[in-house]
């Protein structure tokens, strides 16, 4: 059965948006039809799906966010995650979060293949009857 998916990329750090976005696309059915919006960071990836939500049927959430000196990486990672998962629940459509935190630039490049995870997580609730 033909989905519609919205797969929004932050890419900030492009090198790993990159990563993750090519990961999650392996696990998307090319009968589906997918579009791919990029955003300058994970903050604006809730509001770009919100703007979208009646037009698909799954979403994925693909960026990086790493940690600084500042306590602004445990606002960001929280409040994305939160708005993703209100979003999913309140309009009863999956939305992957692919959204990786990591403490180093290091962890982000071995961890830039989890778009594949959340891809896989948004086909299994979609198969869900």
């Amino acid at each position: 059965m033909n989905k519609k998916y919205l797969i929004v990329v932050a890419d900030y750090y492009k090198d790993i948006a990159k990563g993750l976005l090519d990961s999650a696309l392996k696990l998307i059915s090319k009968s589906n039809t997918i579009k791919i919006i990029k955003v300058p960071g994970v903050f604006e990836i809730p509001v770009t799906i919100s703007k979208n939500i009646k037009r698909y049927d799954a979403f994925l959430a693909l960026g990086c966010v790493i940690k600084g000196q500042t306590p602004h990486f445990d606002f960001i990672s929280q409040a994305s995650t939160n708005a993703i998962m209100d979003l999913s629940v309140i309009n009863k459509k999956p939305i992957g979060n692919g959204i990786i935190t990591c403490l180093n630039m290091k962890q982000a490049k071995i961890r830039r293949k989890k778009g594949a995870e959340a891809a896989d997580a948004v086909n299994s609730v979609l198969s869900q009857k």
